[in-house]
């Protein structure tokens, strides 16, 4: 077998070359099996960009190719589905793989909150298969990421705020995406991140938002989350170079709505003519119509 040198190496190119040398009960998995399967942000590279390998789950011992690494552990036919053609492993078994493979625990919360957001798995149905496993190879970090997983981050760096905001920061957990509204219903925005309690308002600004439109539209929703009262604060692209920065800022924002006194003005209770979408559940009882109503901004990502 061949490619034409002009042939594009796009993700989806690495995942069929590396697929060719499978044979039956043999599996594509990992990254590139909920790549495979539609699912946003599995992008293949590494903290560098750099082209991570494809992971394949074989159960013979062969060389891995070029581009690929090879696991022997064992694969049930009834956990692999061909979808265009390619054999890959269930959304459930490609997301606990990666989860259990990930560099560190950190990586493997993003693994597991963004194949939640394309809703191909749920934390309930990624709880029940990592419960059924035994001592396997990294199912530590695999049951400690999915005490962490979201069903409703929109992005790997949302993930990486929170996991400063909690574990670094050591504050409480925030609601992901959660809408705000003011007391008559009105919606105002939906933040990266919330404290319902303190008042406080998380945002990630990447690299989208160094544009002057995108600075002007930041300053715009920050001025109407503290017309209400909110507190916020906001992590810039450049923050992951010096998280000690932001850490500070986020704690002096947190010390700044503790000491507020004013009456609230808003609320994230939504009012009854909003649609909730804050569950893997919830999104798919969605129909056609509805998911193109209300879940459009997906198809940015």
């Amino acid at each position: 077998m061949y490619v034409p040198a002009a042939v594009e190496v796009t993700p989806e190119q690495r995942i069929v070359e590396a697929a060719a040398v499978l044979r039956a009960d043999e599996a594509v998995t990992g990254w590139a099996g909920l790549r495979w399967q539609g699912a946003a942000w599995f992008e293949g590279t590494d903290g560098q960009n750099g082209p991570r390998d494809v992971p394949l789950l074989a159960r013979r011992d062969r060389a891995a190719p070029s581009g690929a690494v090879v696991s022997q552990e064992f694969l049930h036919p009834d956990e692999i589905t061909t979808v265009d053609g390619v054999p890959v492993t269930l959304p459930v078994r490609s997301v606990v793989h990666e989860m259990r493979y990930a560099v560190a625990l950190g990586e493997a919360v993003i693994a597991l909150d963004m194949a939640c957001y394309s809703d191909l798995v749920s934390l309930a149905e990624v709880a029940a298969y990592v419960g059924a496993l035994g001592p396997v190879t990294g199912i530590q970090q695999a049951r400690d990421a999915l005490a962490l997983g979201d069903e409703n981050s929109w992005s790997p760096k949302e993930t990486a705020m929170r996991g400063v905001w909690t574990r670094r920061a050591g504050l409480v957990r925030p609601l992901c995406n959660a809408p705000v509204f003011t007391l008559e219903g009105r919606h105002v925005g939906t933040p990266d991140l919330i404290d319902p309690v303190l008042g406080l308002v998380g945002q990630y600004n990447g690299i989208d938002h160094l544009s002057i439109a995108g600075a002007a539209a930041d300053t715009k929703k920050d001025a109407a989350y503290r017309e209400l009262g909110l507190e916020t604060v906001s992590m810039l692209v450049t923050d992951f170079a010096d998280l000690d920065d932001f850490t500070r800022r986020l704690l002096e924002a947190a010390r700044r709505a503790a000491r507020r006194t004013a009456p609230r003005l808003w609320t994230v209770a939504p009012p009854t003519w909003w649609t909730p979408t804050d569950t893997v559940a919830r999104r798919r009882r969605l129909d056609a119509f509805e998911r193109e109503r209300v879940l459009r901004y997906r198809r940015t990502a």
